[in-house]
């Protein structure tokens, strides 16, 4: 009699942990659209639980709609005008000078090709 009720309750909790990683997969894609900042994704929350009405037909297209959007960092993170990267144009100027230095060390010196044999 004791292993009938220690058998009930592994089936119980087999099927809630069921439940419980069925209703985990289909939050996926919402889980993915609120990651990437999707402007969609409260759609997107509704549409996976229409997911399960629709017998998950609809699930691998809102899936894929949910990592349709990828935020761009660069641009969220700079003000229009300003360069990505603050010291970009102070390297800029570097290598500009150094290519100039080897420019004119260039043109003092012959180069090895025009040297005698």
């Amino acid at each position: 009699m004791f292993l009938n009720y220690v058998a009930l309750c592994m089936i119980l909790i087999v099927l809630v942990i069921l439940f419980y990683t069925f209703i985990y997969i289909h939050e996926l894609p919402y889980e993915s659209a609120k990651h990437r900042n999707h402007p969609q994704q409260d759609a997107i929350y509704v549409a996976c639980w229409l997911s399960l009405f629709t017998l998950h037909a609809i699930w691998p297209l809102v899936f894929l709609w949910a990592l349709s959007h990828k935020e761009d960092t660069a641009t969220a993170e700079t003000k229009p005008g300003t360069p990505a990267h603050p010291d970009l144009l102070a390297r800029l100027a570097e290598l500009e000078s150094r290519i100039k230095e080897m420019e004119q060390e260039a043109a003092g010196k012959p180069s090895k090709g025009a040297r005698g044999k």
